[in-house]
């Protein structure tokens, strides 16, 4: 069974494998730098449905599809699925899932969402609740536009701290059985973040808002396991975009921690700022998951990287609390994969 190693880490005592994975991307995501990881990349982003929250659900069958296609699984195959979104009640995953007929569990941790299903599902699986799990989530850049900010037809102007929510999708396949791979990615470890908020009410600057979290995560992992930057081939977050990133790192240079070249943030690998208008970089809860489910996860598979900390971030606002003048609380899950 799982324990716990210091105040906030999960060591996982049974090996969670990942068995397969897919990322499923729109035509932006698909012309920056990690375009050839991607699975499927869609220059329609509608999806041939008749709205953009339609047409993010199909980014999610679509991602799961292809993690059960590249794992030779059935869906029958899957005890469960841990999955959410940014939009309200998480209609993104249930309406993506309605007629799936797995066992879903509905987990909302805004763009922190990936870990947060990636952590939760290992300890599923750990604890012997399930044997083979998907965890996965999504974003789109119009139905996310529409719910948080404005419809895309006002034309609003965008400050330079705000970021591009990725339109794309991202789906592992969690067991405990060993791949036939002779070298195995597992996760090993897991912190469920703790909620911070320092009093960030900018809508247009999540990146701010979140890196106190991740910071804050960041040392307690490496205060649990007595372990520093060196023990890891890249620590990647997702997603700070420019402003949170160097924001973090400030943070974490007070406290003695310097991540160095180790460091990396999904809402910066999967655009180039000089090349696409994105801004600061790419959020959203599918910007973490295509990088994890392609770039990371594969150089993971080809031996490239053996051990890395993924640290998911999310802005746990809504527009209600926006409107109300509330300040935005942040959280970060954190995932250690390592190849056995």
């Amino acid at each position: 069974m799982a324990k716990r190693l210091g105040k906030y880490t999960i060591m996982l005592d049974k090996k969670v494998y990942i068995h397969s994975y897919g990322a499923v991307v729109g035509k932006m995501e698909g012309q920056g730098p990690l375009g050839r990881q991607f699975d499927l990349i869609f220059d329609d982003t509608s999806m041939g449905e008749k709205s953009w929250e339609k047409a993010e659900s199909a980014l999610q069958k679509e991602a799961l599809d292809t993690a059960l296609k590249k794992g030779n699984l059935a869906p029958s195959d899957v005890d469960i699925v841990f999955s959410g979104d940014l939009l309200n009640q998480c209609i993104g995953s249930t309406f993506g899932m309605r007629n799936r007929d797995i066992p879903f569990l509905g987990l909302f941790g805004a763009c922190s969402t990936m870990a947060q299903t990636l952590a939760a599902a290992s300890v599923f699986i750990d604890g012997g609740g399930a044997q083979k799990c998907a965890a996965m989530t999504s974003s789109h850049f119009c139905s996310a536009e529409r719910q948080f900010r404005y419809p895309l037809e006002y034309g609003g102007q965008r400050p330079p701290s705000a970021q591009w929510t990725v339109t794309g999708s991202g789906a592992v396949i969690l067991s405990d059985v060993k791949p036939e791979a002779s070298a195995a990615t597992c996760i090993k470890s897991a912190v469920f973040g703790r909620i911070s908020d320092l009093g960030i009410k900018d809508a247009n600057n999540m990146g701010a808002a979140m890196a106190p979290a991740a910071a804050q995560t960041i040392i307690d992992y490496l205060s649990d396991t007595q372990t520093g930057q060196s023990c890891y081939d890249m620590i990647v977050t997702g997603d700070l975009g420019h402003v949170g990133s160097e924001l973090m790192i400030d943070l974490l240079n007070r406290e003695g921690v310097d991540l160095g070249a180790k460091y990396a943030d999904c809402g910066l690998l999967i655009f180039d700022r000089n090349e696409q208008d994105v801004h600061s970089g790419g959020s959203g809860c599918g910007c973490s998951a295509a990088v994890v489910c392609s770039y990371i996860l594969n150089a993971l598979k080809g031996g490239q990287l053996n051990n890395v900390l993924f640290i998911g971030t999310g802005a746990l606002m809504s527009p209600t609390s926006v409107q109300q003048g509330e300040s935005i609380p942040a959280i970060a899950h954190l995932v250690h994969f390592s190849n056995e």
